[in-house]
């Protein structure tokens, strides 16, 4: 089972959060039942991180045992735009605007079409945009 990993898992993970031990126990086991994976977008996001050198990430990935799928298909990039042009337009008719970031969006569509579940702090947001992704 490919479990992806959403950003927020592993900056809390970093900043030493309540949630931390939790996280570290969840990673364990979802690596024990397959390959932990994350998106390009999660690595740009895990880069941003404060005093995160692209040595840090690579080193925590590497002894993690975390892949990056650096390529990321058309399917993906097809569903990223039906999903995000979807939810604009029902915050357009809410007379609202989309505040969410194409990222997650990305984490989501990646999740669904090349892992079996997401690992996120986020579940409201995903299980509304990507109903049929298992999240965890």
């Amino acid at each position: 089972m490919r479990t992806a990993i959403d950003t927020n898992i592993l900056s809390s993970l970093w900043s030493g959060e309540p949630t931390a031990q939790g996280i570290s126990i969840a990673l364990n086991e979802a690596q024990g039942l397959g390959g932990l994976v994350i998106s390009p977008a999660v690595y740009a996001e895990l880069r941003a991180y404060p005093r995160a050198t692209k040595e840090f990430v690579d080193v925590f990935l590497a002894n993690t045992n975390i892949v990056v799928d650096w390529v990321l298909d058309d399917a993906v990039w097809q569903l990223v735009a039906d999903r995000f042009g979807a939810y604009a337009e029902q915050r357009k008719a809410e007379a609202g605007s989309p505040k969410r970031l194409l990222a997650d969006f990305i984490v989501g569509a990646h999740a669904l079409l090349h892992a079996d579940r997401l690992m996120t702090l986020d579940h409201g947001r995903y299980a509304r945009e990507f109903a049929e992704l298992k999240v965890v």
